[in-house]
Protein backbone atom coordinates (compact mmCIF):
# COMPACT_ATOMS: atom_id res chain seq x y z
CA UNK A 1 0.00 0.00 0.00
CA UNK A 2 1.31 3.43 -0.92
CA UNK A 3 0.62 6.14 1.59
CA UNK A 4 2.25 9.17 3.13
CA UNK A 5 3.30 8.88 6.73
CA UNK A 6 1.10 10.06 9.56
CA UNK A 7 3.55 12.91 10.23
CA UNK A 8 3.28 14.11 6.63
CA UNK A 9 -0.51 14.02 6.91
CA UNK A 10 -0.33 15.98 10.17
CA UNK A 11 2.12 18.46 8.64
CA UNK A 12 -0.45 19.17 5.92
CA UNK A 13 -3.11 19.72 8.59
CA UNK A 14 -0.88 22.18 10.50
CA UNK A 15 -0.02 24.02 7.29
CA UNK A 16 -3.69 24.35 6.35
CA UNK A 17 -4.32 25.93 9.76
CA UNK A 18 -1.65 28.51 8.94
CA UNK A 19 -2.97 28.90 5.38
CA UNK A 20 -6.47 29.63 6.68
CA UNK A 21 -4.94 32.41 8.79
CA UNK A 22 -2.54 33.75 6.15
CA UNK A 23 -0.05 36.18 7.66
CA UNK A 24 -0.99 35.48 11.28
CA UNK A 25 1.64 34.26 13.70
CA UNK A 26 0.50 31.26 15.75
CA UNK A 27 2.32 29.54 18.59
CA UNK A 28 2.81 25.78 18.62
CA UNK A 29 0.13 25.62 21.33
CA UNK A 30 -2.34 27.55 19.15
CA UNK A 31 -1.53 25.38 16.15
CA UNK A 32 -2.13 22.29 18.27
CA UNK A 33 -5.47 23.65 19.48
CA UNK A 34 -6.68 24.59 15.98
CA UNK A 35 -5.49 21.37 14.37
CA UNK A 36 -6.63 18.95 17.07
CA UNK A 37 -3.10 17.56 17.42
CA UNK A 38 -0.95 17.25 20.52
CA UNK A 39 1.51 20.10 21.08
CA UNK A 40 4.60 17.84 21.13
CA UNK A 41 3.57 16.48 17.74
CA UNK A 42 3.09 19.98 16.33
CA UNK A 43 6.48 21.05 17.68
CA UNK A 44 8.07 17.99 16.06
CA UNK A 45 6.49 18.90 12.70
CA UNK A 46 7.53 22.54 12.74
CA UNK A 47 11.27 21.84 12.66
CA UNK A 48 11.43 20.08 9.25
CA UNK A 49 8.80 22.47 7.85
CA UNK A 50 10.97 25.43 8.87
CA UNK A 51 14.12 23.75 7.52
CA UNK A 52 12.36 23.30 4.18
CA UNK A 53 11.39 26.98 4.15
CA UNK A 54 7.65 26.35 4.32
CA UNK A 55 7.16 28.11 7.66
CA UNK A 56 9.14 30.75 9.43
CA UNK A 57 9.56 30.96 13.16
CA UNK A 58 9.40 34.32 14.90
CA UNK A 59 10.87 34.80 18.34
CA UNK A 60 9.76 37.05 21.12
CA UNK A 61 6.69 37.70 23.20
CA UNK A 62 4.38 37.52 20.20
CA UNK A 63 6.45 34.85 18.45
CA UNK A 64 5.26 31.74 16.73
CA UNK A 65 5.00 30.47 13.20
CA UNK A 66 3.54 31.59 9.91
CA UNK A 67 3.75 30.43 6.32
CA UNK A 68 6.90 31.64 4.62
CA UNK A 69 4.97 32.41 1.43
CA UNK A 70 1.43 32.42 0.13
CA UNK A 71 -0.51 29.14 0.31
CA UNK A 72 -1.03 29.29 -3.48
CA UNK A 73 2.75 28.99 -3.90
CA UNK A 74 3.24 25.88 -1.72
CA UNK A 75 2.64 22.55 -3.41
CA UNK A 76 2.01 19.19 -1.81
CA UNK A 77 5.26 17.82 -3.22
CA UNK A 78 7.12 20.37 -1.09
CA UNK A 79 5.32 19.20 2.04
CA UNK A 80 5.92 15.52 1.29
CA UNK A 81 9.58 16.10 0.55
CA UNK A 82 10.04 18.28 3.65
CA UNK A 83 8.77 15.45 5.81
CA UNK A 84 9.94 12.35 3.94
CA UNK A 85 12.75 13.38 1.62
CA UNK A 86 12.71 13.07 -2.17
CA UNK A 87 9.74 11.17 -3.55
CA UNK A 88 10.68 7.65 -4.59
CA UNK A 89 7.99 5.06 -5.22
CA UNK A 90 10.66 2.35 -5.38
CA UNK A 91 14.39 2.20 -4.66
CA UNK A 92 15.13 2.46 -8.38
CA UNK A 93 12.95 5.58 -8.72
CA UNK A 94 15.72 7.55 -7.04
CA UNK A 95 18.45 8.96 -9.23
CA UNK A 96 21.13 7.48 -6.97
CA UNK A 97 19.64 4.02 -6.62
CA UNK A 98 21.17 1.50 -4.25
CA UNK A 99 19.37 -1.40 -5.92
CA UNK A 100 21.67 -4.26 -6.84
CA UNK A 101 19.80 -5.18 -10.02
CA UNK A 102 19.09 -1.66 -11.32
CA UNK A 103 21.48 -2.06 -14.27
CA UNK A 104 19.55 -5.08 -15.61
CA UNK A 105 16.05 -4.31 -14.38
CA UNK A 106 13.31 -4.37 -17.00
CA UNK A 107 10.78 -2.35 -14.98
CA UNK A 108 12.96 0.49 -13.71
CA UNK A 109 11.98 2.91 -16.49
CA UNK A 110 8.28 2.30 -15.83
CA UNK A 111 8.68 2.88 -12.09
CA UNK A 112 10.49 6.14 -12.82
CA UNK A 113 7.66 7.20 -15.12
CA UNK A 114 5.08 6.36 -12.44
CA UNK A 115 7.17 8.23 -9.86
CA UNK A 116 7.21 11.29 -12.14
CA UNK A 117 3.43 11.15 -12.66
CA UNK A 118 2.81 11.02 -8.90
CA UNK A 119 5.29 13.86 -8.31
CA UNK A 120 3.60 15.96 -10.99
CA UNK A 121 0.19 15.30 -9.41
CA UNK A 122 1.51 16.45 -6.02
CA UNK A 123 3.11 19.48 -7.67
CA UNK A 124 -0.28 20.33 -9.18
CA UNK A 125 -2.09 20.67 -5.84
CA UNK A 126 -1.43 23.70 -3.68
CA UNK A 127 -1.86 24.19 0.03
CA UNK A 128 -4.58 26.72 -0.79
CA UNK A 129 -6.52 24.02 -2.65
CA UNK A 130 -6.25 21.74 0.39
CA UNK A 131 -8.33 24.28 2.33
CA UNK A 132 -11.33 23.67 0.11
CA UNK A 133 -12.81 20.24 -0.56
CA UNK A 134 -13.45 19.57 -4.24
CA UNK A 135 -16.99 19.62 -5.45
CA UNK A 136 -16.60 15.90 -6.14
CA UNK A 137 -13.73 13.39 -6.22
CA UNK A 138 -14.19 13.03 -9.98
CA UNK A 139 -13.82 16.78 -10.46
CA UNK A 140 -10.59 16.86 -8.43
CA UNK A 141 -9.16 13.90 -10.38
CA UNK A 142 -9.94 15.67 -13.67
CA UNK A 143 -8.34 18.92 -12.44
CA UNK A 144 -5.16 17.08 -11.43
CA UNK A 145 -5.07 15.06 -14.67
CA UNK A 146 -5.35 18.24 -16.74
CA UNK A 147 -2.49 19.88 -14.79
CA UNK A 148 -0.29 16.79 -15.14
CA UNK A 149 -1.01 16.51 -18.87
CA UNK A 150 -0.14 20.14 -19.60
Amino acid sequence: MLRVTKLTDYATVVLTVLAARQGQVLSAAELAEHSGLEQPTVSKLLKPLAQAGLVEGLRGVHGGYRLSRDATEISLIEIVEAMEGPLAMTECSQHESQCGIAHQCGVRANWRLINDVVADALRGVTLEQMLHPPTSPTTRRREIAVRVAS
